[in-house]
């Protein structure tokens, strides 16, 4: 009877890279900020208490209160939901405007296409947060305007990497196959195109969050957010910015929070795109 190959035990650790582990942990854990903050925080984030302004760390304020006397914890777990919702919906805009005008510059060619990448060139010589901040001014501030703006601002990015991705799978042999065996060229893109170039796409768009959660708070920041009362991270950190030296977890807290969920985002971008481009490159041989 032949035994069954023992798996030595450091070789299965290993196997599992620590640095995606952590950031899918953090990003497990911001999730259940986002959706359940009551879970983590158990008080109120606008509660008001000027009697404890100020006030530092301890136990019944993990991380003090701000000038009004509010939780600074409790704030910074329910402003996950309002950062998140900037980031996720900016970049969730650009994948599906960007995915479609792509694929549509793609599939027509000639003057559309010409038409559609000149447009996108005007957008690309604009810096993305200059772009963001002339459609706020047009638009005015709130957490809608800034989710578009930093979606518009990012648009040509997944334009241009749509466009490309479906001119490479449409010149694969099972497209022309397809079209040669009676199938319409449009429906050739949907059916074949489409589902193998979104891959790439929805890489690109994890690696994106990271850049529209940052710039997100880097409205808030400059007052373009969510407008208070609300909590979120960028306008948490320009509310602390003159208190660090009598408070200084109001503005370390949020900045610690938007640079770990940048980086964790980042770190599993960066792990879905080696998980692609092992496979792409396994299966061309």
């Amino acid at each position: 009877m032949t035994l069954p190959a023992v798996v030595p035990v450091r070789r299965t650790l290993r196997a599992v890279p620590l640095g995606p582990a952590l950031a899918w942990t953090v990003l497990a854990l911001l999730a259940v900020a986002a959706l359940w903050p009551g879970l983590l925080a158990g008080q109120p984030p606008n509660a008001v208490d000027p009697i404890n302004a100020l006030a530092p760390p301890g136990s019944e304020h993990l991380l003090g209160t701000d000038q009004l006397g509010r939780d600074v914890y409790s704030r910074l777990v329910h402003g996950t939901r309002d950062s998140l919702t900037v980031g996720l919906g900016a970049t969730g805009i650009a994948l599906g405007a960007g995915s479609l005008l792509g694929v549509l510059a793609a599939m027509a060619r000639g003057v559309v296409d010409e038409v559609l990448m000149r447009l996108t060139d005007i957008l690309l010589a604009f810096p993305g947060l200059l772009l963001a901040l002339l459609v706020i001014a047009l638009l005015g501030p709130g957490t809608g305007h800034a989710t578009l703006a930093i979606g518009l601002s990012a648009l040509p990015g997944f334009v241009r990497l749509a466009r490309a991705q479906a001119l490479v799978v449409g010149r694969a042999d099972y497209v022309h196959s397809a079209v040669g065996f009676g199938q319409r060229r449009w429906a050739a893109h949907l059916r074949h195109v489409v589902p193998n170039a979104l891959p790439p796409l929805v890489v690109f768009a994890t690696l994106g969050i990271a850049g529209a959660v940052i710039a997100g708070s880097s409205l808030s920041f400059l007052g373009l957010g969510p407008q208070p009362p609300d909590p979120e991270w960028g306008s948490m950190l320009a509310e602390g910015r003159g208190q660090f030296e009598d408070a200084w977890a109001l503005a370390l807290g949020p900045g610690v929070a938007v640079l770990l969920t940048a980086a964790a985002l980042t770190v599993v971008g960066r792990d879905l795109q080696r998980r692609l481009e092992g496979r792409n490159g396994h299966g061309r041989h």
